[in-house]
């Protein structure tokens, strides 16, 4: 599962690589580090034209919206040359689809990139962000749902599997021009537009993976309705009764009476309500298990149909944290090693380790030492923030917070009196309870060895006859004295057994 992470770079993947998406309400410019399996943002830029308002009414793209779009992407094409963008690509959506002056914007906005765009239609928009989702969560299962300005896509998604897209032209500035800005109106264009709909038939009891920005507004406003202790949105999961409740409330208030209204734009507040309003009919109807809101979408999932099976085969969590790892490690090669060795560990049937855990413990060794230059006294406090609160794809947040307190312990030990911030709350006691064996184990790891690589093969741990034993080899002997016992003790008391340091012969 590992042997990937020290390959050399692809030369043909180490440049960077930017997407230009003309969307009906904002037109943005993302560049990334490299066309890769995680491509990580290194500029991301956005102008909220609004070129689809209006279009439902006129058919016609606004002009002050073409302008606006135009100057933007002016801006695009010189940021991509300062940058040393590779490759630029450029999509664009349903207005630009929708409206009869489409080509003629298209074709300005050709010249302006100097290079091709991309009019794609609502089925293949939907199976891009399918693909986006399968890029940035961990086997998704359920119906992938993109909110736009003017449409709204819809595709199931199980086991790497796409179904057939489908498009509607429920996005929030169609909704509002065809409602003539009533949500009364436009609930019952949402309801005709869902009655009966082949592609919500297959949800039930399962997830709705939510992308687009006006989704992650209303997403951003419910977790400071509720003090949510993380601040993260990737993966950031409602019941859905509760997304329900929440959406009912968007459409009967005033938005700038919402707690955190500022953490929204000003010009995509008008679109909340109508926003909610379909996500309020999409959960109703789709008779969905949770809603889950994903930060990738249309443009990670054009990069990721750009790679090759082989590279899309990698798993996205374990190359971020294999990333970290190098950047921030003392030894990069010893992470890897601390991985094997506690496999002697949790490998006995008392642990009953699944695969995904496994996967998660893998992760946890990687990111062990991403905090060794920070003051001793604050390692602990600085590794459960940047792990909580990286850009790591491919873990819900329970699975987050069970990465970040592994780290977390593995500094300030299993059974300090100090008590973790509130994400603690986010993980089931199963989770924490592993984090802190695991937490212990690489304590008594790091000790054992001063974190040199090629030691740790050499000092092998196992459970036998009622003990934990720690192996030590005849010329690392001197290594044994009383702290690196009592760290193998604390972690003995973890698991109901003696600790027990032994000399091979």
């Amino acid at each position: 599962m590992l042997a990937t992470l020290f390959s050399g770079p692809n030369d043909n993947m180490d440049r960077p690589v930017g997407v230009v998406d003309i969307g009906s309400n904002s037109v943005r410019l993302v560049v990334y580090d490299a066309l890769c399996r995680t491509p990580t943002p290194i500029f991301n830029e956005k102008s909220l034209c609004g070129l689809g308002r209006d279009v439902a009414l006129t058919g016609r793209l606004p002009e002050d919206g073409v302008e606006q779009a135009l100057s933007a992407m002016k801006r695009f094409r010189a940021l991509a040359d300062v940058i040393g963008v590779g490759t630029l690509h450029a999509l664009a959506t349903a207005a630009a689809r929708d409206a009869s002056n489409g080509p003629e914007f298209i074709a300005e906005a050709e010249r302006i990139l100097r290079g091709p765009i991309q009019l794609i239609s609502g089925e293949r928009e939907a199976q891009l962000a399918a693909l986006g989702v399968i890029s940035g969560i961990h086997k998704p299962d359920g119906i992938v749902a993109d909110l736009g300005g003017g449409s709204l896509e819809l595709i199931d998604v199980k086991d790497g599997v796409l179904g057939a897209g489908v498009s509607l032209k429920l996005g929030g500035l169609a909704l509002r021009d065809l409602s003539g800005r009533s949500l009364k109106k436009a609930s019952k264009i949402v309801q005709g537009a869902m009655d009966d709909l082949p592609a919500l038939r297959s949800g039930t009891g399962r997830d709705i993976f939510a992308i687009g920005g006006t989704w992650r507004a209303i997403a951003r406003l419910h977790m400071r309705h509720i003090g949510y202790p993380l601040n993260v949105l990737h993966d950031y999961a409602m019941p859905a009764d509760e997304a329900i409740d929440f959406c009912r409330m968007v459409t009967r208030v005033d938005p700038e009476s919402l707690t955190a209204i500022s953490s929204v734009a000003v010009d995509r507040r008008p679109l909340l309500a109508y926003g909610a309003l379909v996500l309020d009919h999409l959960m109703k109807r789709s008779r969905a298990r949770r809603l889950i809101v994903s930060a990738l979408g249309v443009r990670e999932g054009l990069l990721y149909e750009l790679l090759d099976n082989a590279e899309r085969a990698k798993d996205p969590l374990l190359m971020v944290a294999g990333e970290l790892n190098k950047l921030r490690s003392r030894s990069p090669a010893y992470t890897v090693e601390l991985a094997g060795w506690t496999d002697g560990l949790f490998a006995h049937p008392d642990f009953s380790e699944s695969e995904a855990e496994r996967r998660l413990r893998l992760a946890a060794c990687l990111l062990s030492d991403i905090s060794w230059r920070a003051h001793p006294d604050y390692r602990g406090e600085q590794s459960l923030n940047v792990i909580a609160h990286a850009v790591l794809p491919g873990v819900d947040h329970a699975e987050r917070v069970f990465l970040a307190l592994s780290v977390y312990y593995r500094h300030i030990g299993p059974v300090s009196g100090e008590t973790p911030p509130r994400i603690r709350e986010l993980a089931p006691t199963r989770m924490i309870e592993r984090a802190r064996l695991l937490g212990a184990a690489m304590r008594t790891a790091y000790l054992a060895t001063a974190a040199m690589p090629g030691v740790l093969k050499r000092v092998p741990i196992r459970i036998e006859d009622g003990a934990l034993v720690l192996t030590l080899p005849q010329d690392l002997a001197d290594l044994a004295n009383e702290r690196l016992f009592n760290r193998l003790k604390q972690l003995a008391k973890l698991i109901g057994r003696e600790p027990v340091i032994t000399i091979a012969r």
